[in-house]
Formats: C-alpha cells, structure tokens, sequence
C-alpha cells in the first residue's frame, strides 16, 4: 500500500503554483496549492488529467469556460484542454492531482473540430480593419479578410456561432495623408474609401456580420474615450515627455508616413513607428538617419509629452497570454525579441488634428493613437453586434466566455499580439481575453509587393465578377502567404482557372453527367459489388474528408492546405473514373460500373461540402446539381447520394465563356 499525505515543504514551483510529485502510483501524481488570490498559468498537454480538491475554494476554467469548485469537486481534463486553476477564497486551495498518457484518447482530441471551446460560447472573428486611403488590392484580400471569411463559414457549419467582424479604420494618419495630396478633407476621404471598400469585399463574397466605419459610427468616440481614460489611469501609464521628430521648415510633429529611417531593429528602410520587414515597432526618434517623407530632408530632434507605456514590464504577463490560445511560434519570437529591450516606452497619444482626442488634461492637441484606438474597436464591434442580436454584450464589461480571433499581416503583428494583452490588462484587470491568432505574410505581384502608390497592383474590383469569383477565391486560398511569402502571377491565376478549374474540375463533372445519362437515364444509381480498389478509394476520400476539416479548423487552419486537398478530390476521382472506363461498358461488371458511377458521385458530393467554405457559390451549384439540398452542416463522413436522385452535372461552373 501506498499512501499519501499533503506536505507544504515538498511543494515546489510549477504552472505558476505550487506542486509537488508522488511516485508509485502508477499514473504521475502530486498534490497541488494554490495560495490566496493565485492562479496557473494557462496549459494544456497530452494527458489525460484529474484533480480533486481537498480544501478552499476558487474556479479552474477548462477552454475559457469557468467552473467553481470547493472540496469534494473532481475534474477530469481531456488531452489538450487549456486549463486554469484560480483561488477565489481567503484560505489555500489544495488538490491532488494525477496524470496518465492515453495515446488513442489524445489522438481522438487532437481531430476533434469543436476543440477548445468552440461550440460552447460566441467566437468573434477580426479581420484587421483596413485603412480607407484607398480600395483593396489582391494583398488585401488574400490575407486576413479572405482567412476570417473561410474560418467562420466552417465554422458556422460545425454549428458554432461565429461572425466576422471588421471595418474601416478610419483615423489613420495615412487617411490624412491621402486626403492632403487629394486636396479633399480626411473624412470625405475615409467615406469615400470604406464605401469602395465594403463593396469589394462584398463582390470577393465575404459575409462581414459587423462592419464599423470609426469616423461616423455612433457613440464610437465616446466608448473609445471611456476605454483609454481606464488605460491612462492604471499605475503603469504615464504622461511623460520623451525624444521627437519635426518637421525642419514647418515645426510639424512627425510620425508614421511622415517619416522614414532605418529599423533600429533590422537596419531596413521603414516608415515611422512600425517596420514592415522585422515586424518590430521604433518611436521614429530611435529611427537610424531619418527623413522627413515630404521633403527627405533630417528631421529636428525635440521632445513631445504624450501618454506612453512602458511595455518592457509586461514580458510575463504578456507571455502568460501567449500561453492561452493559439498563437503562432512567429508572434512568440516576435514578442520575446521586442520585450527583450531594456526599455520599450511606447506613446499612445500622438500631436494631430485627425483623431480622437484623449479627455484627460494636458493632452490637448493630441489625439489617441490610432492603433491602441483598435483595441477597443474590436469590442466596440463585439457590442454593435450584439445590439442587433439582442444579448446585451458591452464594449465596457468584456465576458470571460467571450473567444476572439484575429486575422492579420505580419506587419500587425506587434499591435495586435503584444500592445493589445498589455491595453486590456490595464483597462479591465479582471478579464483575461481568450485570443487566437492567425498570422499572414506578404502577397506579391510579379516578385514585387502590391503598391498603391507605384501603381503596382491588381485591384479587387478590376477582377472580381459573378463569374470570376470563386476561381479567384480559390486562386488566392491555393497561394496565400502562410508562413511565407507567395506571389500572385496573373498568367498563372489564368493557367489554374483553365487547366484546373475548367479542364479538370468542370471537365470530370460533365464526363461524369454524361455517364450517368447514358447509363443511367440521369439518375443517380445504387452502389452494387464493391471490388477491393473501389474500398480503397472510398478511404482516399475519406482521409481528404479528413485533411480538409484540419486544414479548415482552428487549430491548424491553412487554406492553401485546404484548396490543395479540394484539389486533390478531384484528381483523385478522375483517375479513378479512367480507371473503372475500362470495364464500364462490359455487361459481366456492370453491377460494379454502377458502384463506380455511385463512388463518384459521392466525389463530388464530398466537393460540394467541403468547398463551401471556400468556393460558396461553386458549392451551391453544384449541390444543387447533385439534387441536394442546402448545405448546413459539415459532412461526418463521405456518404452516397441516394439511388433515384436525378443528376444535371452540365451546368457551366466556371464560365468557360467568361473564361475565353
């Protein structure tokens, strides 16, 4: 017999608590304290886990979803559950705790689609909101807005309620920037664009739920003011002068498009504020031999008093956030190299006239910088949306159920990994934002990056059409720039819609009409024999069944990954079709032509399901041909379409007209 007794002295730091571990138990076994106001650091593993508790009180919350315990309460965590345990009481909250490897049980977890709480509570999904200083380009499009759009239509079909929210930034210093070279003023500006804006994202297809034009939403300013006074009065901000950059001949006060340097980070030229190479932020004071962007000459050195915070004392807390939700290894190392400086003293505040100024005293002729702004407009979104919806959720008391997602470019990833966590911690101690994050690099025309300003770009709405745009969906899912940068070649874009699209895709589906008419009278027939290589590619769809739900879901969401296995059906399936043609007009095998014909379309009923995410209006028509009805839910498996059905695979599904 084997016994044991909590022992204090044995315990010893572990998960940001205290632990302590017993042997021979078979399972890994330990007690566990947790001392008056303390918490765990947020984790999850690949075993399966039970806690008992033995004395106090507090909550442990398993995928943001809280839940109280006292002594006699016993939680089992499946593999891979973010946990947390937390002591709400005045005494320790002591538990033991024991822990085993299930390899079978872990593997089950990991392809779970409703992981980590989906399903469970409201998922908000942010594209970042773009700028109105002009119209979306193909960059634009093939990151964050067509990433958020994918994930919450899979999403949705899993039965979780999700929405994308985003909008125009409106008070971006580029805003005024565009608008004093168009001799117009910055909010006629800002309409202009996030008008052209809202339209071609609706012509590429995105279903945007909440769509917040900053300049003229109402009791934005107002919600925004009330949020940064919470940031300002928390201990760790200061209004503080510190080193800036002027204008030489006007005395202007410099900062993002106004000025340029090398990124004290990498060396590379950058523009104020942010470095688009390195993804490190400057102060542009710390910029190396900057230039007034109006005239390339040194700026003068001065000094500003602004609102600032000294984010290099937030390493741990920011690191904790990191450990909660998905964040990407490249945000982590982004965040380790930025708060490894000595000191980072970031302004919040900037001199403009463009913007919403801050109502503390002293800051007049400032206004709040535009991105610490975005922080609050994410739920300044969330509480729009649910003014519509009738739940009551408030820009001003966020929910501990709440789950957000953010899609991004690189270039954000500072803002929305590292300054975001810090804002929040300061202006709602008591929330912790449950946060993944979705992270994409540059998209190139012709080896080079999209410019506005050379003229260098393809523009959403020069391509996009009724007819055009699901390959161009398609086109961009299949290149997109994860994890690297990819490059948008029109004359392959052209390649892939006519070999691809049109000559495989659309080619098999009407070879596949045809059969079915011929054989069949246009009607779908029932599965006969099986023969061995008819199972075998049964299961090669079942596991692109499979590849794309991973692909598509939360955990490792990939759409090049997805549109390569969306590919793949159809390859699959025509080698496949040319194989079982031989026999196909031999009586003797009839019975099994008729369940090759059936495997086939159970093809492309597995194509219509899973490209409704990314290709809707091409899986819409072609569920409709296979006389089914709407999609609603993801397919569990890959299932036949019933004997009888009538089939008309003849519809034009990419346009080949439109297409010449």
């Amino acid at each position: 017999m084997i016994v044991t007794r909590y022992n204090p002295v044995e315990l010893s730091r572990a998960f940001g608590i205290d632990m302590s571990a017993d042997s021979g138990f078979g399972p890994g076994a330990g007690w566990g304290r947790v001392s008056p106001g303390g918490r765990s650091t947020a984790h999850g593993h690949d075993e399966i886990e039970v806690v008992i508790i033995v004395a106090g009180t507090g909550e442990i919350a398993v995928d943001g979803v809280a839940n109280p315990v006292s002594p006699g309460t016993v939680l089992r965590f499946d593999p891979f559950e973010t946990h947390v345990i937390e002591n709400t009481g005045a005494d320790d909250l002591i538990f033991y705790d024991l822990y085993w490897r299930d390899p079978v049980a872990a593997g089950v977890a990991a392809s779970v689609p409703n992981r980590r709480g989906f399903g469970a509570r409201p998922v908000f999904v942010f594209s970042t909101p773009p700028t109105p200083n002009g119209d979306l380009h193909l960059g634009h499009l093939s990151g964050p807005y067509l990433g958020a759009d994918v994930f919450v239509r899979f999403q949705r079909l899993h039965g979780v309620d999700a929405w994308h929210l985003t909008g125009s930034d409106d008070f971006q210093s580029y805003v005024a920037d565009r608008a004093h070279r168009d001799g117009t003023s910055p909010a006629d500006t800002a309409a202009h664009f996030s008008a052209e804006i809202a339209e071609t994202l609706r012509l590429l297809d995105i279903d945007v739920a909440q769509y917040t034009v900053t300049g003229t939403d109402t009791g934005y300013r107002q919600g925004l003011r009330r949020f940064f006074s919470r940031v300002a009065a928390a201990d760790a901000t200061e209004f503080r002068a510190a080193p800036a950059l002027f204008d030489e001949l006007s005395g202007g006060y410099l900062y993002e498009a106004a000025v340029a340097g090398g990124c004290p980070g990498c060396g590379e030229t950058t523009n104020g504020n942010i470095c688009e190479q390195c993804g490190e932020p400057n102060v542009c004071a710390d910029l190396i031999d900057p230039r007034t962007r109006r005239t390339g000459q040194p700026p003068k050195q001065g000094s500003a008093a602004r609102f600032s915070l000294p984010l290099h004392e937030f390493r741990k807390e920011v690191a904790a956030h990191h450990g909660l939700g998905r964040v990407p290894a490249r945000l982590r190392e982004l965040a380790h190299r930025v708060l490894a400086r000595e000191r980072l003293d970031l302004p919040i505040t900037h001199p403009s006239s463009w913007g919403v100024p801050p109502g503390e005293p002293g800051a007049e002729g400032q206004v709040i910088w535009v991105w610490p702004e975005m922080a609050y407009g994410f739920l300044h979104g969330i509480e729009a949306l649910g003014t519509r919806l009738g739940t009551g959720w408030k820009a001003d008391a966020p929910q501990p159920d709440w789950k957000i997602v953010h899609f991004f470019g690189y270039d954000n990833s500072f803002y929305h990994s590292v300054l975001y966590p810090v804002l929040y911690q300061l202006a709602f101690p008591e929330w912790e934002p449950d946060i993944d994050y979705h992270v994409n690099e540059f998209y190139l025309l012709h080896n080079q990056k999209f410019s506005t300003s050379r003229g260098h770009a393809v523009w959403g709405k020069d391509v996009l059409t009724p007819d055009s745009v699901d390959a161009i969906r398609f086109f961009l899912s299949s290149t997109r720039p994860e994890g690297r940068r990819t490059n948008f070649d029109p004359a392959e874009y052209e390649r892939v819609r006519h070999e691809v699209l049109l000559g495989t895709w659309q080619r098999w589906l009407h070879d596949l009409n045809d059969r079915i008419r011929y054989l069949y009278g246009g009607h779908a027939p029932d599965a006969g024999v099986w023969t061995p290589e008819q199972v075998a590619f049964l299961d090669r769809l079942s596991t692109r069944r499979a590849a794309i739900t991973a692909a598509l879901g939360q955990d490792g969401f990939s759409l090049t990954r997805a549109a390569s296995e969306l590919a793949g059906i159809v390859e699959d399936a025509a080698g496949f079709a040319a194989a079982e043609h031989l026999v196909a007009g031999i009586d003797d095998w009839r019975d099994r032509t008729r369940t090759a014909v059936a495997l086939e379309l159970a093809a492309a009923r597995l194509l219509a399901a899973c490209a409704t995410p990314v290709m809707p209006r091409f899986a819409a028509t072609l569920t409709a041909a296979l006389g089914l009805g709407e999609q609603t839910g993801w397919p569990a498996t890959v299932e036949l379409v019933a004997a009888g059905t009538v089939i008309t695979l003849d519809a034009d599904f990419f346009h080949a007209a439109e297409a010449r």
